[in-house]
């Protein structure tokens, strides 16, 4: 796709196919609003006036709905074609509001700031950060280094994974290390802000999920073949 527009809907991906089964919009009107929303900070009210303005009348439930629908496929796809990542992780956590109450997104980049994996969790201890690390092992492989803050949870599931794995993992504690990721934070609570919070823990997981894929896209994670395309369009290549 040279332009930034999806493609027709003749080639889509068949399980989304079956999550969107009775539609009455094109499918390339609903991938646009779907990017746009983990995309851009906007709110869903700030797109359903982008698409009055354009002649679509969309209504906001409408648009959330889509999103919830279609992101965990197009994440999963996604997972799928990732490109490989170093072996140098820079492993934090941030906060993220879920119902008047802050949760915890875990996430890890390596030196080159490449995206590792994310974990929304409802706590923040040595169980939450040894579920991250053992999902984004099974995702890559074995870290040869970790960087960390002071964080006692977070060294200890470093260790028990050494253990546990038996093979020696560096654990490096030096705070301005750890830059790269808390930078990388920002990123996403960027998106997150217009949200103003979110309703459910289910709900947030999956457009996390959703923001976290494309920011990796544009930083160039997704394996693709070919000559170079745009974010939009390497987003949109999901669906197909």
């Amino acid at each position: 796709m040279k332009s930034s527009q999806p493609a027709t809907n003749s080639s889509m991906n068949d399980q989304l196919r079956q999550v969107i089964k009775r539609r009455h919009y094109p499918l390339e009107i609903m991938l646009i609003c779907v990017r746009w929303y983990v995309a851009y900070p906007l709110s869903l009210r700030h797109i359903e006036e982008m698409m009055a303005e354009r002649g679509v009348p969309v209504d906001h439930a409408t648009i959330h709905r889509w999103s919830v629908k279609m992101l965990p496929v197009l994440a999963a796809v996604f997972r799928a074609r990732k490109s490989p990542v170093g072996s140098s992780w820079r492993m934090d956590e941030t906060y993220i509001l879920i119902s008047g109450q802050w949760k915890y997104l875990y996430r890890a980049v390596d030196t080159a700031g490449q995206t590792i994996d994310f974990l929304l969790s409802d706590k923040r201890d040595a169980a939450a950060a040894r579920r991250f690390l053992e999902n984004a092992i099974g995702l890559h492989c074995i870290p040869e280094k970790v960087c960390i803050d002071g964080s006692t949870a977070n060294k200890a599931a470093v260790q028990d994974i050494e253990a546990a794995v038996g093979k020696p993992i560096e654990l490096r504690q030096i705070k301005y290390l750890n830059n790269r990721i808390e930078q990388d934070h920002r990123a996403i609570k960027r998106i997150v802000r217009p949200m103003l919070g979110f309703k459910s823990f289910a709900c947030a997981s999956i457009i996390l999920a959703g923001i976290e894929t494309m920011h990796m896209i544009k930083k160039g994670q997704l394996t693709q073949q070919g000559t170079a395309a745009s974010a939009a369009s390497q987003f949109y290549s999901l669906a197909f």
